[in-house]
């Protein structure tokens, strides 16, 4: 079993606010993006990890950080695009077999257990899946004022998680089509889903959680230095 892994890291993070990528700032003393990097070194089956950067990024090369599965390469505006654009730079490496193992550079608290339990669940699967957990809050959907149209059920609804792990000829296929057909999707499973296919959800912890406001730092340093012993 062959895996590759793909981390975009090309976003500026508009909603945190910072003049820094939220990937680059501080957490527990190395940045973000090392955080999601080291976890990802630590499965023995990925072959590589591609970390995929912003033509305009300017603190990648000052991190110092050498690793030799760790490749860089060059992204797009778009989540999809940076994906993409790694995919075409695999396409000298990878089988259409292989799989292909997308994680969010902003998610350093992914588990061990976690990451063993999506790929051990996902290998022989013909289409792939993604972690995920259920919603436990009360769902509203709203108009364009804030009034509230109808409350949602929850029992069918999932918050989808990275890592995402689809064979690669089928994720390549998947993101050709949707760039082709005009759509716009913010996860490999969207690309997926737009061939007709069903990806498998495998559930994950609620601790792995995405860095998008300035609160999720706290709650990801206290994440991490929980499992540290801290």
């Amino acid at each position: 079993m062959r895996i590759w892994a793909v981390i975009p890291a090309a976003g500026i993070g508009l909603r945190y606010r910072s003049e820094i990528p939220k990937q680059y700032l501080s957490l527990c003393g190395m940045p973000v993006v090392l955080h999601s990097i080291d976890r990802l070194l630590e499965i023995k089956e990925i072959e590589e990890i591609f970390v995929v950067l912003s033509p305009e990024d300017t603190f990648w090369q000052n991190l110092d950080y050498v690793h030799p599965k760790l490749k860089t390469t060059l992204g797009g505006s778009e989540r999809s695009q940076s994906v993409s654009l790694a995919l075409k730079e695999l396409s000298c490496k990878a089988h259409e077999e292989d799989w292909v193992l997308v994680h969010d550079a902003v998610r350093p608290c992914v588990s061990q257990s976690d990451l063993q339990k999506l790929i051990e669940t996902i290998r022989n699967d013909d289409t792939g899946g993604l972690l995920a957990y259920p919603l436990s809050d009360t769902i509203k959907e709203v108009d364009d004022t804030l009034f509230v149209r109808k409350t949602i059920s929850r029992e069918e609804l999932w918050s989808a998680m990275t890592p995402q792990m689809f064979k690669y000829g089928l994720l390549r296929k998947a993101y050709e089509e949707t760039v082709l057909a005009g759509l716009s999707v913010t996860d490999e499973a969207g690309a997926i889903e737009s061939l007709g296919l069903r990806p498998k959800i495998v559930q994950g912890e609620k601790a792995n959680i995405k860095i998008t406001h300035a609160e999720d730092m706290a709650l990801a340093e206290s994440i991490i230095k929980a499992r540290m012993g801290k």
